[in-house]
């Protein structure tokens, strides 16, 4: 066995280092030159506002407002039809049951909700924050004021449901249809 003579074992491979390339310096600038501001990067601010897809967003708000009657129609047959419990209802709309104050009570209602949404896109900033807060502020008085209207609780805990419901509907399908149509424009 024979030791080497170069100080390093025979098989470990030889590093070979590179010159690195020296840099460029900068160039000088004399120092009576006028200082001149670096080019800005930045492309100019332009202003924007949101629009909404109109025709899109009605059709969208149209279908809501199917749901919500849906909705509306599906708790007087499970609650009054088969559970044999009774709505608390008040019939502005003069349709004379419950079914049908429903109907056209949900109708109603996502309309009215499509028209603020769309105008809440058009004069407010952040218009999805105002929308939740104003939709869910008013489902819980709507889901809570059947319990004023009678003695009993059983009746009017039914109908705060049905009116919870009908509320989610309307705030969750106006959001994602507002979301399908809103366009950020240039002004």
């Amino acid at each position: 066995m024979s030791i080497p003579t170069s100080g390093r074992p025979q098989d470990e491979p030889t590093r070979r280092y590179e010159a690195v390339p020296p840099t460029a310096a900068p160039p000088t600038v004399p120092a009576s030159a006028p200082a001149v501001a670096p080019a800005s990067t930045a492309p100019p601010r332009t202003e924007t506002r949101l629009t909404v897809e109109t025709g899109r967003f009605w059709a969208g708000a149209a279908a809501t407002a199917f749901v919500a009657a849906l909705v509306g129609v599906v708790g007087v047959i499970v609650l009054e039809r088969i559970l044999r419990i009774e709505l608390v209802l008040r019939d502005p709309f003069g349709t004379g049951s419950a079914m049908g104050a429903y109907i056209l009570g949900g109708v109603l209602v996502a309309v009215a909700a499509a028209a603020l949404l769309q105008l809440l896109v058009l004069t407010t900033p952040r218009p999805r924050a105002f929308f939740g807060w104003i939709l869910g502020l008013a489902t819980v008085v709507a889901t809570l004021l059947p319990l004023t209207w009678t003695d009993e609780a059983g009746s009017a805990i039914a109908t705060g449901i049905v009116n919870l419901l009908i509320g989610i509907a309307v705030w969750s399908l106006l959001t994602g249809v507002l979301g399908w149509t809103v366009r950020r424009v240039a002004v």
